[in-house]
This record gives C-alpha cells, structure tokens and sequence, in this order.
C-alpha cells in the first residue's frame, strides 16, 4: 500500500510540475498576492531581476534563444506577486517607443538578447534578437536597433521561413 501511495505522490508531482512548466501564465495567475519566495519554489530562479522606475521588481524568464518565450513576473514594494505574462507578444512588442526606450527599457521588458548581439556598420545600428510567434502560431524573429547612443531606432518582426512549428507536432 505504501508503494502505491508513493507512486502516485510521485506521479502526481510530475504532473504537478508539467502543468506549471506548460502553462506558467494559468499558473502564476492563481498566484496573484503570493511572496516571491512562493514563485521561486513554483517556477525556480529567474533569468534575470529589474527594479523598475515605479518602485516594483520584475523578473524575467527567458526560454531564448530556442524557446518562443519570455515570461515577466511582476512584484509590489512589498514582494507580492501582482502579474505574470508572456511578453514576446505583438501587444508588448508594439508598446516599444523608437526614439525614447533605450536598451534598459528593452532589458527590463524582453530580457536581454540570447542570440548574438550583431553590429552593422553602414546603418551604425546594434541589433538584439528574440524568437517568438507572430500572429500566435507563425515562428518569427522579432528584432531591435539601437543607435550608438543606445537609444531605441527601430524594431521588426521577420517571420522566419525556415521555422516550423514544434505546437503542431
């Protein structure tokens, strides 16, 4: 009997950390109000933590540069949870302000870049690169340009012909 009470403790955690690792936006979101020491122990360390203009922390989980994703979880002065997102969305993607953001404003809301950091000299522009879905399904590069004042030029989403996609497998 004890051996099946474990074996399914066991299974039950598996499953348990599948649905966290699967849906992490589901599951943050009946987080709302819990420490950080609670998203710690649901979804590990961050790649990397902000302290925002406003006072607040964010921190990053970045599955780049394989993965679509990079999720931001949000915490009052107080280190409540008071958001979770996916923020390589063409919602968050479109709030960029060329001309204003810099690369900490680019930092703080996608993380830094995973992929190799390019340089191109006639534009004199930096470019950083993140993967996600365009349009919720298609693979796509979603790229910024920053002058060499660091300061936000231009940003693009190029879908990537070569993609496929590893949701419809």
């Amino acid at each position: 009997m004890q051996y099946r009470l474990a074996n399914w403790l066991a299974g039950t955690a598996v499953a348990l950390s599948a649905c966290t690792s699967l849906q992490p936006v589901q599951t943050a979101q009946k987080m709302i109000g819990s420490p950080e020491s609670s998203v710690l122990e649901t979804f590990g360390a961050p790649t990397e933590t902000y302290r925002l203009a406003d006072g607040s922390i964010r921190w990053i989980y970045s599955h780049q540069p394989l993965g679509y994703e990079v999720y931001a979880a949000d915490f009052d002065a107080n280190g409540k949870l008071v958001g979770f997102r996916q923020m390589l969305t063409e919602k968050e993607i479109y709030e960029a302000k060329p001309g204003v953001w810099t690369k900490r404003d680019i930092a703080e809301r996608f993380g830094l870049p995973r992929e190799p950091v390019q340089y191109y000299p006639l534009m004199k522009r930096e470019a950083w690169s993140y993967r996600l879905y365009a349009s919720g399904y298609q693979p796509a590069h979603f790229s910024v340009y920053f002058d060499d004042q660091g300061v936000l030029d231009r940003t693009m989403i190029i879908v990537d012909p070569l993609g496929g996609d590893r949701r419809r497998k």
